[in-house]
């Protein structure tokens, strides 16, 4: 299912005057993919959200699925629409008075559906989310992790063409993230689903997504493949987002930016697939009159691709220096001045 959004604006009227949440949005959501929204709090992420996902209605502009207009549906065309829909949220919104079971069955009860077909349902979605083994269970005897993976269970039983994430990993430890979001690749893949992703976690973009757009005080202030926005940021808001990973991430693999030394680093390097195994960096101290410290490094895993990453200071005469990033950049490798 291809979205569409057009010109969207949102304003809610507050005791101290009105916001404009949404601000003149306009983004093309492809088909069969994962797309990110990403912004901090406060954006109007989760406004827009509630937008492309027909929970609200905007104030001007329209939303497209498959080039048909949903926006402005009559109550009953919306309902149906709805269906088609799935949706997980940070917080499960699961029901505790039912078995794990029972509550991927839920939205297939309110359809209508023949109780034999629901069943069958149920077993296959516990299949898919790996915990075939715990329809009977209470969800109080769950994890968070297996209370998300019964919650993406549900949203898929009705077989919907889209499903939104809302912050669906925000309140899971980091190993327990992962996992959810190669679940999530893995069902989209399997599905041939379009998933649209809304996040304030630059890793959760990182891990999962194909494309993303960045928001910032209702409005998109950049967007492109998730490659792209990783190895050449426009924005300071985009740039903080990939700043913070940089300054933290590192697990017990060892993957993410390790930063040995906050001093410095005048230069960020970006090596991409094949160019992540290049000698550039002796290259350039054999070739140039220049010394090279190198103060944060390491290797970002993209779905598509992986990304390495550098931060560097280039010292020696500025013509020496000026030839030595010239050289990196000939050589195929992404080099900016750091901020």
């Amino acid at each position: 299912m291809q979205i569409k959004l057009d010109s969207l604006k949102k304003t809610y009227t507050t005791k101290d005057g009105s916001i404009t949440a949404v601000d003149n949005i306009s983004l093309d959501i492809p088909e069969n993919k994962i797309f990110g929204i990403i912004g901090k709090s406060g954006a109007g992420k989760s406004s827009l959200v509630r937008l492309v996902s027909l929970l609200e209605s905007p104030d001007e502009g329209a939303v497209y699925y498959n080039e048909k207009r949903v926006d402005n549906l009559s109550k009953k065309e919306l309902i149906l629409q709805r269906r088609k829909i799935g949706m997980i949220f940070q917080n499960f919104n699961l029901f505790s008075s039912r078995t794990a079971a029972k509550n991927v069955a839920y939205p297939l009860e309110i359809c209508g559906t023949p109780k034999a077909e629901i069943e069958v349902r149920v077993k296959e979605m516990l299949k898919l989310v790996g915990l075939e083994d715990r329809g009977d269970a209470p969800i109080s005897t769950l994890s968070g992790g297996q209370k998300q993976r019964i919650a993406i269970a549900r949203a898929l039983a009705t077989q919907p063409d889209i499903l939104f994430c809302d912050e669906a990993t925000s309140a899971l430890d980091p190993q327990t993230t992962r996992s959810i979001l190669a679940l999530i690749r893995d069902i989209q893949k399997q599905m041939n689903l379009t998933v649209v992703m809304i996040t304030h976690q630059m890793e959760v973009v990182r891990d999962a997504c194909d494309q993303v757009a960045v928001i910032e005080n209702g409005a998109v202030v950049e967007q492109g493949l998730v490659s792209d926005i990783f190895t050449n940021p426009k924005t300071e808001v985009t740039k903080d987002f990939i700043k913070n990973i940089v300054q933290t991430q590192a697990d017990e693999k060892n993957e993410g930016m390790l930063r040995w030394s906050d001093e410095g680093g005048e230069y960020v390097l970006h090596f991409i697939n094949e160019d992540t195994g290049k000698p550039v960096i002796s290259q350039v101290c054999k070739n140039f009159n220049v010394d090279v410290n190198i103060r944060a490094g390491g290797i970002q895993h993209l779905p598509s691709k992986d990304i390495g990453s550098m931060i560097i200071d280039i010292m020696g005469e500025k013509e020496e220096v000026q030839k030595a990033v010239a050289f990196i950049r000939e050589s195929g490798v992404v080099i900016e001045e750091a901020e």
